[in-house]
């Protein structure tokens, strides 16, 4: 489904499930450390997704560890997201060349619990909510494009964006959002990121979303010798 939402110089893999063949490489597995079977199957299925997907791009297997805040570190010459959630995995890669961020998330479509419902929609989002088409929690798929959203925000930034320091448009017909930056937003190879679209899917019990940050023309910060060939 992943793949629906985004242009065909991405590369993705998703999977339902956790993929009994999965395995984390020794250096994913030592900075990962111990945690509860569940929380690793999640974490090693998701991780080989993303090792799936750099093969896509002719990458020989290669870890993919972690930040100081989390987010996967990849390999020179390309951008990436990974999401997982309750029976979904997926990651998705592309050339830097090609793209300057991507953000992809998955959720259970459910509504959100009252307790982050508080927190994660602005005045002008719960206004909109009140009178919104029925069938589809839509306060999930704000949600869900929030988070997409900053999965693309932070690689550029590494700074934090709250909920509340994004206001997100849906345009269910289209599936398409908009989402506006509310606080001061930095300009990144001339490009200021103070303004995301981006796509979403309601499917088979789950939200998916989707945005990327296209490269302008002519505009390359890596070394030659870093970057995947065009």
């Amino acid at each position: 489904m992943i793949e629906d939402l985004l242009p065909a110089e991405v590369a993705s893999v998703e999977l339902y499930g956790d993929d009994p063949s999965a395995f984390l490489l020794a250096e994913e597995a030592a900075q990962f450390g111990s945690a509860v079977e569940s929380r690793m199957k999640e974490f090693t299925s998701a991780r080989s997704c993303a090792r799936r997907a750099l093969s896509k791009l002719g990458l020989a297997q290669t870890p993919i560890l972690r930040g100081a805040n989390r987010e996967p570190l990849w390999p020179p010459g390309v951008v990436g997201s990974i999401t997982h959630c309750k029976g979904f995995r997926a990651a998705s890669v592309a050339k830097k060349s090609d793209l300057l961020a991507i953000g992809i998330d998955a959720e259970v479509h459910e509504a959100l619990p009252p307790e982050v419902f508080r927190y994660a929609c602005t005045d002008q989002e719960l206004c909109w909510l009140a009178g919104a088409p029925e069938g589809t929690h839509w306060d999930k798929v704000l949600f869900s494009a929030k988070e997409s959203v900053y999965k693309a925000w932070f690689p550029l930034t590494q700074r934090w964006l709250g909920f509340e320091d994004v206001a997100v448009t849906l345009h269910p017909v289209e599936r398409k959002f908009l989402a506006r930056v509310l606080i001061d937003a930095p300009v990144i190879e001339r490009q200021p990121l103070a303004a995301f679209s981006g796509h979403f899917l309601v499917r088979h019990g789950l939200v998916l979303t989707a945005t990327l940050i296209p490269r302008l023309p002519g505009v390359t910060t890596c070394h030659q010798q870093n970057c995947l060939p065009s």
